[in-house]
């Protein structure tokens, strides 16, 4: 984490127009065509690349494509599915649980309520919050490893995990601009500020980046 000045609300807002503007098209980067394929690419998408994960989920939707086909399925079928990407078989088995859950409990519908969310197999704090937001509308900032990385090095937050992170994000930015904020962060991290070399020549933030410019 890099250390010096943390930014103020007239800077954060600054910064915030200045990737927007960079990033027109930051959105969610997950293929999926309903509330319960979006949580089911977001649990697949931990610790994996979107990219990899769009992959997968045209096969795996084409014959589950909701939670009542999903929650009888084969956990070796689904395995077989997901093979390509990190951790399938924890993966396979925790969609194929919150499946389940979802036809016993919710009535095969992806709920709009936080903690029952998070009550689901394979899904945090992050993974509800983009449900929240992509899914239902509500202004969320879910923290991964991109928003951890660039949030900090902008002097955005100065945290030590994700949760404060969030938590210092939403209290320096406007609540209207959460969810945008979460994907030009996410968009900023992949396409400039890599986590070893990132581009400060090309930045279009660097003269506002504590970590590039020592602000």
């Amino acid at each position: 984490m890099t250390t010096g000045r943390k930014k103020t609300k007239k800077e954060a807002i600054r910064i915030l127009d200045i990737l927007a503007e960079e990033y027109p098209e930051a959105q969610c980067a997950l293929d999926f065509g309903t509330r319960f394929q979006l949580l089911v690419a977001v649990v697949l998408s931990a610790q994996t690349t979107d990219k990899s994960v769009n992959q997968v989920t045209p096969g795996l939707f084409a014959r589950y494509p909701d939670s009542k086909a999903l929650a009888g399925a084969s956990p070796g079928e689904v395995e077989e599915i997901l093979k390509r990407i990190g951790m399938y078989r924890t993966k396979a088995r925790n969609i194929i649980a919150l499946s389940r859950e979802l036809e016993e409990k919710h009535e095969g519908r992806v709920p709009e309520d936080y903690e029952a969310l998070i009550a689901l197999p394979g899904v945090g704090r992050k993974t509800a919050n983009v449900v929240l937001s992509v899914g239902f509308g509500h202004q969320r900032i879910a923290v991964d490893t991109h928003v951890f990385r660039v949030a900090n090095r902008l002097g955005l937050a100065e945290a030590a995990d994700p949760l404060k992170t969030e938590m210092a994000l939403m209290e320096i930015l406007p609540e209207e601009r959460w969810s945008e904020a979460h994907h030009s962060l996410i968009f900023h991290g992949r396409n400039c500020c890599d986590a070893k070399k990132p581009r400060c020549s090309s930045c279009p933030v660097a003269f506002l980046c504590r970590y590039g410019s020592g602000l």
